[in-house]
């Protein structure tokens, strides 16, 4: 038989209405309204903690805590050079990286050396790799860090004097 949008039908059992509860007697869900007699679960306005177990200890507390989050981390999103050459421009900017889709806005980008270089190309980036690098300027180019990457790094402040007594 053929079929079109109009005929189509969810498969038998896969459908059920709503339990109305507190609807009286002929609900079949009268008086306690599934709440079954005394106890927490059956006062109104009680709550309980999301992943309750009934006092048993809670699986998120039987759980070992494992690893370490580094909130200082520095997350770079990497592009090989093939993919640079792919774009067919000499000069490379973190500008027309976003609009090829290559990076996000707030993106750190990390030039990677991934690809053979056969014509000179002018990479602006936040950081290469040392590989990239060799082959950008063996090529002819120049790779330019650029952002706080290409800050130099501050002298190395004093020691202060000892506490007086």
């Amino acid at each position: 038989m053929p079929t079109n949008l109009s005929t189509l039908r969810p498969p038998k059992g896969a459908t059920a209405n709503k339990k109305r509860v507190g609807r009286g007697m002929g609900s079949g869900m009268g008086k306690t309204s599934t709440r079954g007699h005394k106890g927490q679960r059956s006062r109104s306005g009680s709550r309980m903690m999301r992943g309750f177990e009934g006092g048993q200890m809670p699986l998120h507390r039987r759980l070992p805590k494992r690893g370490f989050t580094n909130i200082f981390r520095v997350e770079y999103r990497p592009i090989n050079l093939d993919r640079l050459l792919e774009l067919g421009v000499a000069e490379i900017t973190l500008e027309l990286l976003i609009k090829a889709g290559l990076a996000h806005k707030n993106d750190l980008v990390k030039v990677l050396g991934d690809g053979e270089l056969k014509k000179a190309i002018n990479v602006q980036a936040h950081k290469f790799s040392k590989s990239a690098e060799e082959k950008i300027t063996k090529a002819g180019g120049k790779a330019t860090l650029i952002g706080s990457a290409a800050a130099p790094e501050a002298p190395v402040a004093e020691q202060k004097k000892s506490k007086k007594k």
